[in-house]
């Protein structure tokens, strides 16, 4: 288990855990239906808190072969899909949160050879002898691996957590913006060892369009969200449910969420019984995106 490659279920048991969780496995059935096809590449660019950093973790725990995840799943909407059992915990996952290796990298102009260098140190501990010496190219040494068939490798789901993340951090640098649009070109494009590739972000992909690194990516968007819809945010349904479970008004809930508006009244305030559970729960719709 690696702080990139294959990190394991920890992130999805937590959400799990949490009072107000909502279960959105059915999208696996989806992302097993595009896996290893033309499709393969998908990205989901809504606004911050739709839940895109626990879906992104989902998918992780899903796939990711060094660790087990049954139990996790076994009480979730996907357990009933046919291809569920197909793919649990069968690949290795590299999984980037763009937000935090920014901050470890210590420069955005550094951004790039660390990710590398990184990841790659954590193929050679677990594929030895299968990652040339001295590999500097982290997509050369993912195909080394999965065209080697003494390494068993399966092929790899890449996710990555807030992509445009470095374009808000760096907005004026243009050469770390190209430098890393080619970067990302390099390790999709034309690569037989991708199975899946699952980016999320703020700003919709076509913003970066002339570009053809991102051009291979599907994209769902607040604007365009077809057949992805249910799975960011809180559906009507679902927030029925909840106020069900929790004993809580709809009407109310309804009325004192009003889009972005909810931000401005204070749920200490407005919410005095059943505190605890009210204040997470209107936290949770209210950053979802629900209305």
């Amino acid at each position: 288990m690696g702080l990139y490659l294959n990190k394991g279920n920890a992130l999805f048991k937590r959400a799990l855990n949490s009072k107000i969780y909502v279960d959105k496995s059915k999208l696996i059935s989806y992302t097993n239906n595009v896996l290893d096809t033309e499709n393969e590449y998908i990205c989901d660019s809504r606004p911050r808190r739709f839940g895109k950093s626990m879906t992104a973790n989902m998918l992780a725990a899903y796939y990711d072969k060094n660790c087990d995840s049954m139990l996790l799943f076994k009480n979730l909407d996907i357990k009933n899909d046919k291809t569920y059992k197909q793919h649990l915990n069968k690949y290795d996952v590299i999984y980037f949160d763009i937000q935090q290796i920014l901050e470890d990298s210590g420069k955005p102009d550094n951004f790039i050879n660390y990710i590398q260098k990184e990841v790659i140190t954590e193929l050679e501990e677990e594929y030895p002898g299968f990652v040339k010496p001295g590999e500097t190219s982290l997509p050369r040494a993912l195909e080394t691996i999965f065209s080697n068939p003494g390494s068993g490798n399966k092929g790899f789901i890449i996710i990555i957590d807030e992509w445009d993340c470095i374009f808000r951090e760096a907005q004026n640098d243009f050469n770390i913006h190209k430098q890393y649009l080619g970067f990302l070109k390099n390790l999709f494009k034309g690569r037989s060892y991708i199975k899946l590739a699952y980016m999320t972000g703020i700003l919709p992909i076509k913003k970066y369009g002339s570009h053809s690194a991102l051009n291979i990516f599907d994209e769902f968007s607040m604007t365009d969200p077809a057949m992805l819809a249910e799975y960011a945010g809180f559906t009507e349904n679902e927030v029925t449910d909840l106020c069900q479970k929790h004993n809580l008004d709809f009407n109310e809930m309804q009325y004192w969420y009003n889009g972005y508006l909810a931000y401005n009244y204070n749920t200490n305030e407005v919410f005095i019984p059943n505190h605890e559970i009210r204040e997470e729960f209107i936290t949770a719709t209210r950053s979802s995106g629900w209305n």
